[in-house]
């Protein structure tokens, strides 16, 4: 291979054969039917049940966390590291459900709940269950972790909650009421 031309040819051909399969075998499986609703269900629960008067400081703090979660989960999966079985969207590397819905939701859910406890047992909290998360989807067989332990998640986790508390907490929002 002498030229980047020929590498992104492969890159296409590989993106090709995955849709191709994907349409195939993954399409309106049970497992795709879970993905989709992982991906809806639970901005569905944050809209109805979230602080109306703290939704701006809220969807920025998801928006963050999207950001943050997209981007390390695609340098894994880029780097081999993991891979998803049972995406939502072929075409996007990541899984979906983790870093669209369910880690901004949940940190959302964790800044509106109890607001003035500490935000480093929150950001304990929020670790030890998304590393237990993160483990049920290797059991479920929706995750495959290649040359990466669930564990080593856990203190990353806990920095992504704090970043994202930081952020949300500055000046410029009005304080997130009890």
């Amino acid at each position: 291979m002498n030229d980047i031309k020929e590498m992104y040819d492969l890159v296409v051909k590989a993106h090709e054969n995955l849709y191709d399969y994907w349409l195939k075998n993954i399409l309106f499986t049970w497992q795709w039917w879970i993905g989709v609703l992982l991906t809806i269900l639970p901005w569905a629960i944050w809209i109805k049940y979230r602080r109306k008067e703290s939704t701006t400081r809220l969807l920025f703090a998801g928006t963050v966390t999207i950001i943050i979660t997209y981007f390390l989960d695609l340098i894994g999966t880029i780097l081999g590291l993991w891979y998803y079985k049972w995406k939502v969207i072929p075409l996007i590397p990541t899984y979906m459900p983790w870093d669209y819905t369910l880690f901004p939701v949940s940190i959302m859910f964790f800044l509106q709940v109890k607001p003035n406890a500490s935000k480093y047992t929150k950001s304990f909290i929020f670790s030890i269950m998304s590393v237990g998360f993160e483990k049920l989807f290797v059991w479920l067989d929706f995750y495959k972790e290649v040359r990466w332990r669930s564990l080593y998640s856990f203190p990353i986790y806990i920095v992504i909650y704090l970043i994202v508390d930081c952020v949300v907490r500055q000046n410029y929002y009005k304080e997130l009421k009890e």
